[in-house]
């Protein structure tokens, strides 16, 4: 399985790792069974993501997704950051194995549950802005 260069360097030094202590929504995606876990913290100031950080369980994939994730949506606004998709994380990784796809689906559902909890933590039902996000089903996240 090779991975390219973006995925290792993701990987081997991964941008915005740790927690946001006041962030103002919090994202948990994934569970034990399927072997990866990210959660994502946003810090948003007047629509707009000011900070945003991760931590993963998981593969080198799932560390790089996480990753590239918090990059593409960082100084981003709201709606924009619901606009990532797994294509786009992937693309901008240039690809991922097969077998790895699902890491992207992780990253892409662990930004959309922080904006929720966003939304929730303000009194607004998130879902009609974020939809709802699957959860990780027996074996298999995505």
């Amino acid at each position: 399985m090779a991975y390219s260069e973006k995925v290792m360097d993701h990987f081997a030094n991964p941008r915005n790792v740790g927690e946001i202590p006041d962030a103002d929504g919090v994202g948990e995606v994934g569970n034990s069974k399927c072997g990866d876990i990210m959660r994502m913290y946003i810090k948003v100031e007047n629509n707009i993501i000011t900070d945003v950080k991760f931590k993963t369980f998981g593969c080198g994939a799932a560390i790089a997704t996480s990753s590239m994730a918090t990059e593409m949506v960082k100084g981003k606004s709201i709606d924009e950051a619901l606009q990532l998709t797994n294509r786009a994380v992937m693309e901008a990784l240039d690809g991922l194995p097969p077998v790895k796809v699902h890491c992207s689906v992780l990253a892409e559902q662990a930004i959309k549950a922080a904006v929720s909890d966003y939304y929730t933590r303000r009194g607004i039902d998130p879902t009609p802005i974020v939809g709802v996000i699957p959860q990780c089903e027996e074996g298999h996240c995505g």
